[in-house]
């Protein structure tokens, strides 16, 4: 993605924060025709091993698509594909600047993985996928799958397709105006009053430094 010199933040605790924080993501490949071909999913981010070797110091990401859904398919042909992560975002009146010759903006976070695709098509590599998201999303529901009926589970296992996600290159934009320190403290003030998004902004400027 575009990259601005002040947006590019390459600390990856703070990719990983956004994507377990808003882990609903696009996963984007080739269809055959040529064209982009999108799903939107949860997805897990799991840490990787930083050094040593089969290092991947992005870590993966893990997860499922109906089996009716093609995108597995064109997974399995051109496993390089892409995810985007996207996190809180709102517009930014000029009315935050001291002077009147600004020009609005849209401030957001983001995060672009270039991924390798590896399908994991057998029940047991599926159950465990599926124990994982159960564990970020609803961990009490845990005890009712493995409750219900393995004839159920099973027909449930057989209609999804799950894969691994190598992350082997990450990009982590964080536009918050920070390159514009006359209009922090107004922005602040401008994003605690608003709307949740404007309001995670304003977590987001604070955890930098910004206006406080």
């Amino acid at each position: 993605m575009y990259m601005p010199a002040q947006f590019d933040n390459k600390d990856l605790a703070v990719a990983a924060q956004l994507m377990r924080s808003h882990p609903f993501a696009s996963l984007i490949s080739v269809d055959g025709s040529g064209l982009p071909f999108v799903t939107h999913l949860p997805l897990h981010w799991e840490e990787g091993a930083a050094s040593g070797q089969g290092a991947q110091p992005y870590g993966q990401l893990l997860g499922h698509c109906a089996r009716g859904n093609p995108h597995w398919k064109y997974l399995a042909e051109r496993p390089q594909a892409v995810v985007t992560f996207m996190g809180p975002h709102a517009y930014m009146s000029p009315k935050v600047y001291p002077d009147l010759v600004r020009v609005p903006t849209w401030n957001y976070v983001a995060v672009h993985c270039t991924v390798q695709a590896e399908i994991l098509d057998g029940a047991e590599a599926k159950d465990a996928l599926l124990k994982q998201l159960i564990a970020d999303h609803e961990p009490a529901y845990a005890d009712q799958w493995r409750a219900l009926p393995e004839d159920y589970t099973g027909k449930m296992l057989q209609g999804i397709v799950a894969f691994s996600l190598k992350i082997i290159d990450l990009q982590c934009k964080v536009k918050v105006n920070q390159h514009r320190p006359e209009a922090h403290a107004r922005m602040l003030e401008v994003y605690d009053a608003g709307s949740p998004d404007q309001q995670a902004l304003g977590q987001w400027m604070r955890q930098m430094g910004l206006g406080v």
